[in-house]
């Protein structure tokens, strides 16, 4: 039977034959699909029902499908996961990523392919409810969150260095009222020489049975990088900004920190973030150069890093391609990767059955550049842009129209309609006047 969403079962006559109804409410052809947790690089056609991925296959009959999409040329990937962003805006509270520092989602993810977002504990216990009722509840975007281990979130310096307010019970009560939405804990900008925010955010973490990410504050002797990764740390827990160079990252000879190879073997993330200030070339090349790839990609957006040197996760993906990454080292660093390290397997895929999130790029190629923390610039010849963004089956952003009928093709007097499907334009039937008596 037809899903609801199509309607009623409808028979087709094709030269005097019953042809089956279509099958699939959308059929993506002839892209190139990079979908990394299946190792899958190759030309495939990708077909969608009811918001999931119902097939993905070299060829599917466009005649089974109410809506074909020709993406020849075009990259075809799962949904773009950016699990370090900063979206809690619209309380008006000035100097704070609990307000005016943090963006509106839908505005900064659909536009680059992104359809899964973490916010990176801008809100705490004390205020999350007020930030899902805000903006996760009304956003299109899936908005999911780190939670601050301070009770007042990410609300500026004397907020985030109160240890008072670094409360491990409550925060975990609050990640286990919402274990859809809460997907793990963060600590972040403290100042001082203790170590109550990581031990406390760890203790958090591991009574809901989520992760930490951790960035790391002021550098302090008191708390070096190597006991961090190698001693306070879990397996699985998150260190974000880890091409800053602001925390001994690198050693005084100029190569990789040691602790950084220790601490991937006992199972540390390593993760991007570069924001505005968190990512500097000196860095990222040595690490690259000593073959110590970051384990997910991810922007740090916010309003001081949207125009600068970060900008949105295509320019910070096309970046690593320029630092000589591979298109599938990139696209699995900010699809799979970021989604299984928040322990959301049915997302960054396409596997039949996943959530028919999926970005169609394209690759271009010129004359680029690249900014780092301090305004140094890297040169690029290819850059990554979003043609075609689908959420849970619905096309939520297409550049091009590339999903539309051309206009030409339409009666002259064709209106939008009512109907959910993927073509709701229609002509519009004028009333029968009522014809004169001779």
């Amino acid at each position: 039977m037809r899903p609801a969403f199509l309607g009623i079962l409808v028979a087709f006559t094709i030269q005097g034959q019953t042809a089956p109804p279509p099958l699939y409410d959308l059929l993506l052809r002839n892209g190139h699909v990079i979908d990394p947790k299946n190792n899958l690089s190759a030309v495939r056609d990708v077909a969608i029902l009811d918001g999931k991925i119902a097939a993905v296959a070299p060829k599917i009959d466009p005649a089974r499908a109410f809506k074909t999409v020709d993406v020849t040329g075009l990259y075809v990937t799962p949904g773009i996961v950016d699990i370090h962003v900063h979206f809690y805006t619209g309380t008006g509270e000035k100097n704070s990523y609990a307000g005016d520092l943090s963006l509106p989602p839908d505005g900064f993810t659909f536009r680059t392919g992104v359809t899964t977002v973490a916010d990176a504990g801008c809100s705490g216990y004390r205020n999350f409810e007020d930030f899902k009722q805000r903006i996760i509840d009304r956003s299109k975007t899936r908005v999911l969150a780190f939670l601050n281990i301070v009770g007042n979130g990410m609300r500026g310096g004397r907020f985030e260095a109160d240890i008072t307010d670094m409360e491990a019970q409550p925060a975990a009560d609050m990640a286990l009222r919402y274990p859809e939405t809460i997907i793990g804990i963060k600590t972040a900008h403290f100042p001082g020489p203790q170590w109550t925010p990581v031990e406390n955010a760890v203790i958090a973490g591991t009574l809901a049975k989520i992760p930490v990410m951790v960035d790391f504050g002021s550098d302090r002797p008191e708390r070096p990088l190597a006991r961090l990764l190698t001693a306070k740390l879990r397996p699985g827990d998150i260190y974000t900004h880890c091409y800053s160079g602001l925390r001994h990252e690198l050693g005084d000879d100029g190569k990789l920190n040691p602790a950084m190879f220790e601490g991937r073997k006992r199972g540390i993330i390593f993760d991007v973030g570069q924001g505005g200030g968190s990512l500097a070339f000196p860095v990222v090349t040595e690490a690259l150069k000593e073959r110590f790839l970051p384990d997910s990609i991810s922007t740090d957006l916010h309003t001081g890093s949207m125009n600068a040197g970060t900008k949105d996760m295509l320019n910070i993906m096309s970046q690593f391609l320029a630092l000589g990454l591979t298109l599938d080292d990139v696209i699995r660093r900010s699809t799979w990767n970021p989604a299984h390290e928040i322990h959301q397997d049915s997302l960054g895929n396409l596997s039949v059955g996943a959530p028919a999130d999926v970005a169609v790029l394209s690759l271009q190629t010129g004359r680029f550049g690249f900014a780092d923390m301090y305004g140094a610039r890297l040169k690029g010849v290819k850059r990554l842009q979003c043609e075609l963004t689908l959420r849970d089956g619905k096309v939520v952003y297409d550049l091009n129209a590339i999903s539309r009928p051309d206009w030409t093709t339409l009666p002259s007097n064709y209106r939008r309609t009512g109907d959910p499907r993927w073509d709701a334009i229609s002509p519009v039937r004028t009333p029968r006047q009522p014809q004169p008596k001779p």
